[in-house]
């Protein structure tokens, strides 16, 4: 039976807002996230504590704009490719599939050799080269029978529909598979180098381990080694005591920021620091008393059946982060404010589940639907990809 989703208001007011934080724990919570209220944002900015001029206004807004793409299967990465148009993943299919971002054809680039979907597990993240102008390189993040790894693609598009992808060159590999908490998420930083979040696969000792790949941020060079200035001597581990990232974004002061799920209380934005601990499996959220110390808090939480978060993108001045199980796009002011910020949330409930978001220059972001990847009730054309004006 078809379940209509409820339209709401796009903006949600100030006032009527319960924030939230979590992720799904163990398994057994259906929409990668359980049920939890959020707490304030608290920004680094102008050491004077007042917005700066360029600061984003304390109220914003979301709007969808049209609709780019629709019946797409099970889609998790998305990258945006010179010109406009985009590729996405089918977590599930293991395929590549272009989008025209002006008119929404399809055209499949191919299917990923050795992907082996399960789970939370499959075709994950995507990332172009930082020189994809000359080598036509595509990074993905996927599972396979024995880990999740990272492999880079040529991409000929002068080839066939479906033979467009070449042979994958795995540049890393060994990072811990699981039926969840697979992270997946990848990005080429302002650095050009090749940020990956990871999972503790439900493990939550691995998150602690500094010798183990599991509830990681990792840093690598295109060739996937451990990257130069990393905080652990030929490490490629950048942060650690994660839970689940599937959120990494930069803003324009080249703060890294992540997303992850929290288990039963408090999903996380983080601002990212070199070698700090974010606490799991010791904390979940901000840390209370002595159990803090060494610990770094995040900057915003939520209570989990309120975000769920996945993907995470920086537009005008704010981190917009897409939520799962809270089926809502939220709003984190960030540049030049200091102090409290409030997050707002929108779309509540008017598309279903949101898995990645993705800045689209200027105040539009692409904005990635996720009800066909088992834990959504699909309607038809699901899934979708969005185009959404914000301030």
């Amino acid at each position: 039976m078809i379940v209509q989703r409820p339209a709401v208001t796009a903006v949600l007011a100030a006032a009527a807002l319960v924030f939230a934080a979590g992720c799904s724990s163990g398994g057994d919570a259906p929409g990668e996230g359980k049920s939890a209220e959020s707490s304030p944002a608290k920004s680094s900015g102008t050491p004077t504590g007042k917005p700066r001029a360029d600061a984003p206004p304390e109220k914003g807004a979301a709007k969808v704009t049209k609709t780019l793409t629709e019946n797409l299967k099970s889609p998790w990465g998305l990258a945006a490719l010179p010109g406009g148009d985009l590729l996405v993943s089918s977590r599930d299919e293991g395929t590549i599939t272009r989008i025209d971002g002006k008119t929404g054809k399809k055209t499949e680039l191919g299917e990923v050799p050795g992907v082996a979907p399960g789970g939370e597990g499959g075709l994950m993240g995507l990332a172009l080269s930082p020189s994809y102008a000359s080598d036509h390189m595509v990074y993905a993040y996927f599972t396979t029978e024995s880990d999740n790894r990272i492999a880079r693609m040529l991409y000929d598009e002068k080839k066939p529909s479906g033979e467009q992808l070449g042979a994958p060159d795995t540049v890393f590999k060994g990072i811990p598979k699981g039926m969840i908490h697979n992270g997946g998420r990848i990005a080429f930083g302002p650095d050009k180098m090749l940020y990956a979040g990871t999972g503790e696969t439900g493990d939550t000792d691995l998150a602690q381990d500094k010798k183990s790949l599991g509830g990681k941020i990792l840093r690598l060079t295109p060739d996937g080694d451990p990257a130069p200035g990393n905080p652990f001597d030929d490490s490629p581990v950048y942060s650690y005591g994660h839970r689940n990232v599937q959120g990494l974004a930069w803003d324009e002061e080249k703060r890294l920021w992540a997303a992850e799920f929290g288990q039963n209380t408090w999903d996380e934005l983080n601002e990212i620091k070199a070698g700090d601990n974010y606490g799991w499996p010791k904390v979940e959220g901000k840390a209370d008393g002595d159990e803090g110390d060494g610990f770094h808090d995040p900057v915003a939480q939520w209570k989990t059946s309120e975000a769920s978060p996945s993907g995470i993108a920086y537009a005008e001045g704010s981190i917009w982060m897409a939520g799962l199980r809270g089926e809502r796009l939220w709003r984190i002011p960030v540049l030049g404010v200091e102090g409290t910020v409030e997050p707002q949330s929108f779309l509540k409930g008017e598309h279903g589940r949101l898995r990645t978001v993705l800045a689209a220059g200027g105040d539009k972001l692409w904005l990635l639907t996720n009800e066909t990847d088992s834990r959504g009730t699909p309607e038809k054309g699901d899934d979708k990809i969005l185009e959404v004006e914000v301030k």
